[in-house]
C-alpha cells in the first residue's frame, strides 16, 4: 500500500514538473513576441493562467475576435476571475464596444468599490456613450479613492475647460500638478483655463513652460503670440508668431501677427511686407466656380455670358491658360470680328505660346488665318 502511495506521489510531482516546464517554455515564447507558438504551448495546459495568457496573446497579435471569445470563456466559467474580466473590459473599450465595457466596469466597481481603476474605465465608457454626468461622477470617485490618479484628473480638468469653469479646472489640475509638476497635459489645461477667461498674464507662464518641456504646437505659439502682443511684449510676440510660421509659411494669423509686431516696434517697412502678404494668402480664388458658370452658359447657348465668366476665371487664376483659350475661341465664334479675335489669340500666344501644345498650335494657325482674312477685307 505504501508503495502505491509513493508511486502516485511521484507521478503527481512529475506532472507538476512537466506543467511548470511547459509554462516556462510558453512564457518565454510570449515574452519574445512569438504569440502563435506561445498559444500552441499554452493550449497544452488547462490552467487559468494558461487560458488567460492565450487571451493576452490573441490581444497582442491583434486577433481581437479570438481574444474576446477567450476572455469571455474564462469569465463565464468562473466569474471570480477578476483580472480576466478587467482585461476584457479594457478590450471592449479598445474595440469601441462602450455599452459592453460599461457593464463590465459597473460590475467590477460594484464588487470592489475601492479600486480607482474600475471607476476610471467606467468613466471612459460613460463618456463615450455621451453620459457625461455619470462619467464625471465616476472620474470623481476615482480621484476620491486616489488623489494622484492623473488620468482621471486630466479627464475632469478637460471637461471643466470645455465648460469654461476655471475654478473647477484648477481644483483638479493643481491636485495633479502637486503630484507631478511636469505633466504637460495638466499644464496645458491650466494654461487654457486661464486663457479662455482672458487672464492671459496667468496663462502665459504655462504656455512658456510647455515650450520648455518640448511641446512645440501651433496653437501654443498662436496663443503665446496673442498674449505677448496684448501685454505689449512685441519682440516676444514676433518670435512666437515666427515659430507659428514654421508650421505653415502662409499662415495669415502668423503673418499678420509679425506685421503688427513690426509696426509696434516702428519697423514700418517690414510691417508692410508681412501685412500685405497676410492679405495675399487670404485671397479667395474663385476660378473653378466661374469656370462652372461659363460651361453652363455655353450649354444654354449664351456665349456672351460664357465669355464674361471665362474672363473672370482668368482674372482669378492668371495661370489658367484654358480659361484664356476659351475666351478667344468663344470670342471668335460669337463676335465674328477678326480684329477682336486676332488680338485675343495673340495675347494667348504671347503668354502661353511657350507650352508648345495643341492649343498653342491651333492658336498659331488661327492667327495666320485671321491675318489673311483681315488682309483680304482690306481695300
Amino acid at each position: 500500500m505504501k508503495t502505491m502511495f509513493r508511486i502516485l506521489f511521484l507521478l503527481s510531482v512529475a506532472k507538476v514538473g512537466a506543467q511548470s516546464s511547459t509554462l516556462a517554455v510558453s512564457d518565454s515564447l510570449y515574452a519574445d513576441g512569438n504569440y502563435a507558438l506561445a498559444i500552441n504551448e499554452y493550449a497544452k495546459e488547462g490552467s487559468y493562467s494558461a487560458q488567460l495568457q492565450i487571451a493576452r496573446a490573441y490581444n497582442a497579435m491583434g486577433n481581437y475576435d479570438k481574444a474576446l471569445v477567450q476572455y469571455d470563456n474564462i469569465v463565464q466559467k468562473n466569474s471570480s476571475h477578476v483580472l480576466a474580466k478587467y482585461e476584457l473590459g479594457k478590450l471592449y473599450l479598445k474595440l469601441k464596444k462602450y455599452g459592453a465595457a460599461r457593464l463590465v466596469f459597473s460590475e467590477l466597481a460594484e464588487k470592489n468599490n475601492l479600486n480607482p481603476e474600475y471607476f476610471y474605465y467606467l468613466g471612459e465608457a460613460l463618456k463615450e456613450l455621451n453620459l457625461f454626468p455619470e462619467g464625471i461622477a465616476a472620474y470623481k470617485k476615482s480621484v476620491k479613492l486616489d488623489s494622484t490618479h492623473l488620468r482621471s484628473i486630466f479627464q475632469l480638468g478637460k471637461y471643466y475647460v470645455m465648460q469654461r469653469e476655471r475654478d473647477s479646472v484648477l481644483k483638479y489640475v493643481n491636485k495633479g500638478l502637486n503630484f507631478y509638476e511636469n505633466d504637460v497635459s495638466l499644464i496645458n489645461l491650466k494654461a487654457l483655463a486661464n486663457y479662455n477667461d482672458n487672464l492671459i498674464w496667468l496663462a502665459l507662464p504655462y504656455f512658456e513652460r510647455l515650450v520648455e518641456l518640448g511641446e512645440h504646437k501651433e496653437y501654443i505659439f498662436e496663443e503665446m503670440g496673442y498674449s505677448y502682443f496684448a501685454m505689449a511684449k512685441y519682440e516676444k510676440a514676433k518670435e512666437a508668431y515666427e515659430n507659428l510660421l514654421t508650421f505653415d509659411e502662409e499662415n495669415p494669423v502668423a503673418l499678420f501677427g509679425i506685421g503688427s509686431a513690426y509696426s509696434k516696434l516702428q519697423q514700418l517697412d517690414s510691417a508692410k511686407i508681412y501685412i500685405k502678404k497676410s492679405i495675399e494668402v487670404q485671397k479667395v480664388v474663385l476660378d473653378k466656380e466661374y469656370n462652372a458658370l461659363a460651361r453652363l452658359a455655353v450649354e444654354q447657348n449664351d456665349l456672351e455670358l460664357a465669355i464674361k465668366y471665362y474672363e473672370r476665371a482668368f482674372i482669378e487664376d492668371p495661370s489658367g491658360y484654358l480659361y484664356k483659350y476659351e475666351v478667344c475661341l468663344l470670342t471668335d465664334q460669337h463676335y465674328k470680328k477678326p480684329e477682336k479675335s486676332l488680338k485675343c489669340y495673340e495675347e494667348y500666344l504671347n503668354k502661353f505660346g511657350g507650352k508648345k501644345d495643341y492649343f498653342s498650335e491651333f492658336t498659331s494657325k488661327r492667327i495666320v488665318e485671321l491675318k489673311e482674312e483681315i488682309h483680304m477685307d482690306t481695300p
